[in-house]
């Protein structure tokens, strides 16, 4: 007997939800798991919010409605991915406390909401350390002399090319197995900043990992 689900995407700027960028990986990853796991998909609620703080849930309207709908046929939501829920412990609580269970496509049907919490730590936590390595090798790069005004832009832009590129090598080479397209889709819907701001491509990507040296596919 097929268990019903309501799905629930989430990309992070206008940009995203118009190019499709994200959401039709996201669709693509919940469809594949829900007909692997013979789930019947209800719903479908996009939303096109970032939405931080303390009333991130307020500014969430399609995931309100995902919750009513659960709540209503006493279902579960389904997502491809945790952090298309949120990138904040705070608010992968919260969500919690709303009743409503959560399956996540990434970690399977059996990663229970105390499971969530821990995943939802550790990816908190690994955006901290690429800040932190990225604001340490700055630091390094300015007590070697490295001027990083306006006086000497093109060289200050270089070295921080390769501080960012140094932060994102543990992330890097655990994705080295994946094509660079893939790898700058997956950077992208995690919202890992390139060093310009820029979207990541494919040859980003692979620019970033010649200079780190990691083979790419």
């Amino acid at each position: 007997m097929s268990v019903k689900v309501i799905a629930y995407y989430r990309v992070s700027t206008p940009r995203q939800g118009r190019s499709g960028l994200g959401l039709d990986a996201q669709r693509a990853a919940v469809r594949q798991f829900a007909e692997n796991e013979s789930l019947t998909i209800l719903a479908e609620h996009v939303e096109i919010e970032t939405a931080r703080g303390a009333d991130a849930l307020e500014r969430r309207p399609e995931l309100a409605k995902a919750l009513n709908a659960a709540r209503k046929h006493k279902c579960a939501v389904l997502v491809a991915k945790l952090d298309r829920l949120s990138r904040d412990v705070c608010f992968i609580s919260a969500l919690m406390a709303q009743h409503v269970p959560f399956i996540v496509a990434e970690l399977g049907r059996n990663a229970d909401p105390f499971m969530l919490h821990i995943y939802a730590a550790l990816a908190e936590q690994e955006r901290r350390m690429i800040s932190e390595r990225t604001r340490q090798a700055l630091a390094a790069a300015r007590e070697r002399g490295v001027v990083l005004g306006n006086a000497k832009q093109a060289l200050a832009n270089k070295n921080e090319s390769v501080a960012r590129a140094e932060s994102l090598r543990p992330l890097l080479a655990r994705m080295s197995g994946l094509s660079a397209r893939a790898i700058a889709a997956e950077l992208t819907m995690q919202r890992v900043p390139t060093v310009r701001g820029a979207g990541w491509s494919a040859k980003t990507v692979l620019r970033v990992m010649e200079r780190l040296r990691i083979p790419a596919q």
